[in-house]
C-alpha cells in the first residue's frame, strides 16, 4: 500500500487537507494526534517524558501540554529529546495502523515529516504552504495562543523554501476552491 506523507508549516492548513482527502475515500493518519494518545496512554512513553522533563509533565495522569510546550518549544535540545522518545512510537503505531487500512492508499499527516526524515518512508509527499501572515493569524484564530508564541513554534520548523525540493507535490492553500481542485488532481495521479 502507498503511503503518502502530507505535511506543512505550522497553520498552513494540513488538517483541512488531510479531512479533503478523507473525503474521497482516503484512510488518515494524523501522527499528532496519536503522538498525544501516545504521550498519554503509553507508559513506557509517560514514564521516558517523566524522565525528561519531570513530575509536572502529568497532572493526574494527563498530559500537561502548556507545561510541556513552554519547556521544548524554548529548548531545542530538549525538542530533540522529546521527539526522540514519541517519534520511533508514532512510527511503530503508525505501521501497525497501515496495514489495518483498506484504501487504495494512505495519508500520514505530519507537522515535521521532512525535519525528522520520515518522508523517506513515504511513497509520495505533498507539502501545504500559505502565506505566513494567513498561517499565524489562522493559529491565533484556532489556538488560545499569542504571536510570540506562534513565532517561537514556526522557528522551530523549516522554511517552506528547505521543503518544497523536498516535495512531490506543493498545494498552495489560500482558497478552499482552489485547494480542493489541487487535492483531486494529486488523489487522481496517487491512484495511476
Amino acid at each position: 500500500m502507498k503511503v503518502v506523507g502530507l505535511t506543512g508549516g505550522i497553520g498552513s492548513g494540513k488538517s483541512t487537507v488531510a479531512k479533503m482527502f478523507a473525503e474521497l475515500g482516503v484512510s488518515v493518519y494524523i501522527a499528532d494526534d496519536e503522538a498525544k494518545k501516545l504521550m498519554n496512554e503509553d507508559l513506557g512513553v509517560k514514564n521516558h517524558i517523566v524522565k525528561l522533563l519531570g513530575e509536572k509533565s502529568y497532572i493526574d495522569g494527563e498530559l500537561n501540554r502548556p507545561f510541556i510546550a513552554d519547556k521544548v518549544f524554548n529548548d531545542k535540545e530538549l525538542l530533540k529529546q522529546l521527539n526522540s522518545i514519541v517519534h520511533p512510537a508514532v512510527a511503530d503505531h503508525f505501521i501497525k495502523w497501515k496495514n489495518e487500512q483498506k484504501s487504495e492508499y494512505v495519508i500520514k499527516e505530519a507537522a515535521i515529516l521532512f525535519e525528522n526524515g520520515g518522508y523517506k518512508q513515504c511513497d509520495y509527499t505533498i507539502l501545504i504552504t500559505a502565506p505566513k501572515e494567513t498561517r499565524i493569524q489562522r493559529v491565533l484564530k484556532r489556538d488560545n495562543t499569542t504571536k510570540s508564541q506562534v513565532l517561537t513554534r514556526l522557528k522551530n520548523q523549516w522554511e517552506d523554501s528547505k521543503k518544497i525540493p523536498l516535495a512531490d507535490f506543493v498545494i498552495i492553500n489560500t482558497k478552499l476552491e482552489e485547494t480542493w481542485l489541487q487535492v483531486k488532481k494529486i488523489h487522481n495521479k496517487v491512484i495511476l
